[in-house]
């Protein structure tokens, strides 16, 4: 493949992981008792938050999800360099594959599913920030980098495009819920799997 053609496939991998970042943020909040699986600065406000309003579930459940992302991330350090990236994205697909199942099978979906289910997703989002370089569960510095600029070149246009794929990523989800509640949790399935068939990149750990 041609450097041209990897540079290519690897910013379409980007964006597709992009789009699955706001899935599963979209997912967990919506469904998962209001907290994040990869935004974790948000996770910090709402314990502070659940703290000056006395919730401790929210808080607690925050502190999981945080936990949670906790270990992916370090679980990808052990690994993500030793291991082709796609390897590792199938790791994420077959963590969101578990909590997809079991939310779409569950009778009760309260209780210790939820806090399960919350880390589950949290855990693959670490996996996924810390094996890619460039950011695809938090954006607020690629949005900071665009801020700045006075013309969009070829990366800039990209960095736009991974921001519109987060919104495009919470949208699927949010309308999934809406038609379909059971099957919200596919949505996050199906765009790591897309970004696993699209990844042509190096196949080392983060660049």
């Amino acid at each position: 493949m041609t450097g041209t053609a990897a540079q290519q496939a690897e910013r379409l991998a980007l964006l597709v992981l992009s789009a699955a970042s706001g899935a599963v943020d979209t997912f967990t909040f919506l469904c998962l008792g209001k907290v994040f699986a990869g935004v974790m600065t948000g996770n910090l406000v709402l314990i502070g938050v659940s703290v000056a309003t006395s919730d401790g579930t929210q808080a607690i459940r925050a502190l999981a999800a945080l936990a949670g992302y906790c270990a992916g991330v370090a679980t990808a350090a052990l690994i993500a360099d030793r291991l082709p990236r796609r390897t590792v994205l199938a790791g994420e697909a077959v963590l969101l594959t578990l909590s997809a199942t079991c939310w779409a099978l569950a009778t009760d979906r309260s209780g210790t599913l939820l806090w399960a289910l919350l880390v589950t997703n949290a855990l693959a989002m670490g996996l996924q920030a810390r094996t890619w370089g460039t950011p695809t569960t938090y954006f607020t510095g690629t949005l900071t980098g665009l801020a700045g600029q006075f013309g969009l070149g070829t990366e800039e246009r990209w960095a736009a495009g991974r921001l519109a794929a987060v919104v495009a990523g919470a949208l699927l989800v949010a309308a999934l819920l809406r038609w379909h509640t059971s099957a919200a949790g596919l949505a996050p399935v199906a765009l790591v799997i897309l970004a696993m068939a699209v990844a042509r990149g190096p196949t080392d750990g983060a660049t």
